[in-house]
């Protein structure tokens, strides 16, 4: 099949830089490939796409650029309501995110929106153009033949996963709690003039046309029940910040001494950090061990010695040199610990940090606390296991090749450009 010529492409993430970074990762390849990408998302994101010379367009709203950045992640890190609070406030600008998106889709051969993303379907089907949809993670892909952990309700994720009856009825249930959330989307595809399509955060969000499934297998396996348009890719990386390097200071650190744990929230848990990055320096500490916090924006006490703070760095030139990572279950920061072939021990918060843990536990690569539950004492107990223990290095190390060996940015851009050429 001929692949098509330079086309643009219009992505539409929303998110943290977990979010952001495949999208990126995407836009750079497809700009190899002689295609125009463009990257429509929040503004406080224009710097970092702007600087790989990928054309911007600002989509409101901008949550982590505005003053509430820190209570709008207090509420969506809640175990329970987490989903419904981020999915919520979402749709309370779903109209002003549409009118940006028509001013800048006219001109696009293809939109490629994130999960949450709601208004980029809605203006893809009003302008005539086709869309993909992505899911991140494999909790996105709502399979009931690989049951995720519903956030805040492990207990009945057991259930679901074990119960087939259990399992219809509670689909059926969450359809009916989650259908009112989305009103404001009814709302709007009324007045435009479009039927309605089932819920958005399930069908409405499943593109008819591409669906691409931008994580490992080693993650999340293919399933019978996904639909049959979806691509899986592998992940698509990218975590440049300023530059591919680490800081100075980190990189004289690294050169002093062992190998060393490293500890972070990404880059929006971070602003909801809590103690834990006081009780991870006196795990560390209890351990013997040398270590860093990747604090993001956040501020700090004084540090022992062998312990040492970064806002941020870039976690493909810093996780291969740490003996173990303990972070919060993102999917981009799993992902990037999957590849570095480190062990890891997982506090996740909500949204779909819970089902990532449980699929690394399951791989037998990490250890895992409830955010609600993580202490000095508990977070040194399951280190010590993951550090002592060596299936978990050796089984790390084995996922790490399988991980580093796939391309999910080509893979992804091969879709891409299959679907163009069709």
């Amino acid at each position: 099949m001929s692949q098509p010529s330079g086309r643009r492409i219009v992505l539409h993430p929303f998110g943290s830089l977990g979010d952001i970074h495949p999208f990126i990762a995407i836009a750079i390849g497809l700009r190899e490939r002689g295609h125009t990408p463009v990257i429509a998302t929040h503004e406080s994101m224009r710097g970092k796409v702007e600087a790989e010379g990928i054309e911007f367009r600002a989509i409101r709203p901008d949550p982590l650029g505005s003053g509430d950045a820190v209570e709008i992640v207090r509420q969506a890190m809640e175990s329970r309501r987490g989903p419904e609070n981020i999915i919520r406030g979402m749709l309370q600008h779903l109209r002003e995110s549409y009118d940006d998106l028509m001013e800048a889709l006219p001109g696009a051969d293809l939109v490629i929106t994130h999960p949450i993303a709601f208004a980029g379907p809605i203006a893809a089907e009003k302008l005539g153009i086709p869309w993909a949809s992505t899911a991140l993670a494999p909790l996105s892909m709502f399979s009931g033949d690989d049951p995720p952990v519903v956030p805040g309700y492990r207990f009945l994720s057991e259930l679901y996963r074990n119960n087939a009856a259990f399992r219809r009825s509670l689909q059926a249930l969450s359809r009916a709690i989650a259908g009112p959330w989305f009103k404001p989307v009814y709302n709007l595809r009324e007045e435009l003039g479009l039927p309605q399509d089932g819920i958005p955060i399930l069908t409405g969000q499943r593109s008819p046309y591409l669906m691409l499934a931008l994580f490992s297998e080693s993650l999340g396996a293919p399933q019978p029940d996904w639909p049959p348009q979806t691509r899986q890719t592998g992940f698509c990386f990218y975590d440049k910040h300023t530059s591919d390097n680490l800081p100075p200071e980190l990189e004289r650190f690294l050169d002093d001494g062992p190998p060393p744990i490293v500890f972070t929230l990404g880059s929006a848990a971070a602003l909801s950090a809590g103690d834990f990055y006081g009780e991870s320096a006196k795990a560390a500490q209890l351990l013997g061990r040398r270590a860093v916090l990747l604090t993001g924006k956040g501020t700090h006490d004084a540090l022992p010695k062998g312990i040492i703070a970064c806002e941020y760095a870039p976690y493909s030139a810093l996780f291969p040199s740490a003996c173990a990572v303990v972070h919060h279950g993102g999917v981009g920061t799993t992902g990037q610990t999957l590849r570095s072939g480190r062990p890891m021990l997982v506090v996740p918060f909500s949204q779909d940090q819970p089902d990532n843990a449980a699929r690394v536990v399951r791989l037998g690569v990490a250890r895992s606390i409830p955010q609600s539950r993580y202490t000095a004492q508990r977070a040194a107990s399951e280190l010590r296991s993951l550090l002592e223990e060596p299936s978990y290095a050796l089984k790390a190390k084995d996922v790490g090749l399988r991980v580093r060996a796939e391309d999910g940015v080509s893979k992804a851009c091969d879709a891409i450009e299959e679907f163009l050429a069709e």
